[in-house]
């Protein structure tokens, strides 16, 4: 088998000097020099500085004459040769072959995600890595297209129900629009056309009056004329305020729904993107006020004191708590249902595997805590100096996300998907999500 670097060489003995690709339809001059024959009658097709004269070879300046190209046959087949022979060397994907060894690939390295071969997984970079056969890996990252593919399919189904339904309130709208405008526009010709049978029945009487003698001119005129001056023109409405409001606010109705469609698609891709943690709360790192469910999934404040066990794990000062597990990479999010109803603060975020657990707990991210406080009226993010948000709406449910590797957490309003705020920094050991709250009464629960 021919080796690429040899054909890669072959192939550069068979360029075109004009277009530096392969020769197409290789055509000789009279110096000699082989060209693509579109190629240079493109070239003998522009001017030189004497019109008189023969074009020149692009590569040795002897002239030539524009109707003696010889087609070489001979060439035309060596090349063709060669671009079987490229076929053959390149290596084939379709045979699963390492392209650095020659070897069929057989592992995946969930490290570097890199396919291996038997080589590969013997070199010193991929020893202490986890490394699995392509089947196995390739198990659960189908296993994640499948639901996310389901998901997609249900997402879909409910978008399209839902604007079948918005379709039809809408249509059902407009009939009701275009009957009461045809319904004014009658009630509007009938009042214009007595309007002006009125009018025309008051002009009539004038005009046989004007006829008459004076002595019955005379007669009445002054009630006549009274009339003429207190009959008025009644001006009637061809679209009623009411009608011409409901007109109006059609096109902000139809513009609603094409805000909820873009917020649904953005809120599909978002969910796409980022993998839904199913998190649940760690009591070991509970703070003794803080009341925990039995699922793990709803956290409420409390003043008195729970018999919980010290350890290091456990916060002793603030009322916080952490779930189970945490993320060394990738990209998560999940929900959190916060309820202030009678005041108090909630506290949503991630924080490092070695935030502080005892003594005072500094909320800023020099602390390795990246999170932002709900209370009674207003939100802030806790940076190095908090700041205080300025929102639209207070959220009730916010949906936290993490990038592990870009390194990025981020809140957004789960309900109106609003963006609230986005911490950037560099993680380097494992996250974990983070809650706190304060006040009687307040509390949340999770969702993915």
């Amino acid at each position: 088998m021919a080796s690429a670097t040899s054909v890669t060489s072959l192939e550069d003995e068979v360029n075109c000097p004009i277009c530096q690709g392969s020769l197409r339809e290789p055509v000789t001059i009279d110096c000699g020099h082989n060209f693509c024959r579109g190629c240079l009658t493109r070239y003998c097709e522009i001017p030189g500085p004497d019109l008189e004269e023969p074009p020149t070879c692009p590569l040795c300046k002897e002239p030539f004459r524009s109707g003696s190209f010889r087609p070489n046959w001979q060439l035309a087949s060596v090349v063709e040769n060669i671009e079987r022979l490229k076929l053959v060397s390149r290596p084939s994907t379709e045979d699963n072959v390492c392209q650095e060894h020659g070897e069929k690939v057989y592992f995946f390295c969930e490290d570097d995600e890199m396919q291996l071969c038997v080589v590969c997984r013997e070199a010193e970079e991929h020893r202490a890595h986890t490394v699995r056969f392509l089947e196995e890996a390739a198990r659960p990252y189908r296993t994640q297209v499948s639901t996310k593919r389901q998901r997609v399919i249900a997402e879909f189904a409910h978008l399209s129900q839902v604007l079948e339904q918005q379709h039809s309130i809408l249509l059902a709208q407009l009939e009701r629009l275009d009957g009461d405008i045809l319904k004014q526009q009658d009630e509007f010709d009938v009042l214009v056309n007595r309007e002006m049978c009125r009018f025309s029945t008051l002009i009539a009487e004038l005009e046989e009056k004007k006829e008459r003698p004076a002595r019955e001119l005379l007669t009445n005129i002054r009630s006549t004329l009274i009339r003429c001056e207190t009959r008025k023109c009644r001006k009637p409405e061809a679209v009623s305020p009411e009608l011409g409001q409901r007109i109006r606010d059609f096109p902000y109705q139809v513009f609603l729904l094409q805000r909820e469609v873009k917020l649904f698609l953005e809120k599909l891709c978002f969910e796409l993107d980022y993998e839904p943690a199913h998190i649940s709360l760690d009591p070991k790192t509970s703070h003794p006020k803080l009341l925990l469910s039995e699922d793990h999934q709803r956290a409420r404040f409390s003043y008195k004191w729970q018999n919980s066990p010290d350890n290091p794990q456990r916060f002793d000062r603030a009322t916080c708590v952490l779930a189970h597990g945490g993320f060394t990479g990738g990209r998560h999010t999940w929900v959190v249902n916060v309820d202030l109803t009678h005041g108090g603060s909630c506290t949503i975020g991630v924080v490092s595997e070695d935030v502080r657990r005892k003594g005072e707990l500094r909320l800023r991210p020099e602390e390795g805590v990246w999170a932002m406080r709900l209370a009674w009226g207003f939100v802030s993010a806790l940076g190095s100096f908090p700041t205080r948000l300025a929102l639209k709406e207070q959220p009730r449910q916010v949906r936290v996300s993490l990038d592990y590797e870009v390194g990025w957490v981020t809140f957004l309003n789960a309900v109106t998907q609003e963006p609230i705020y986005t911490f950037t920094t560099s993680f380097t050991q494992k996250v974990f999500p983070f809650f706190g709250l304060w006040g009687r009464g307040s509390s949340f629960f999770l969702s993915s």
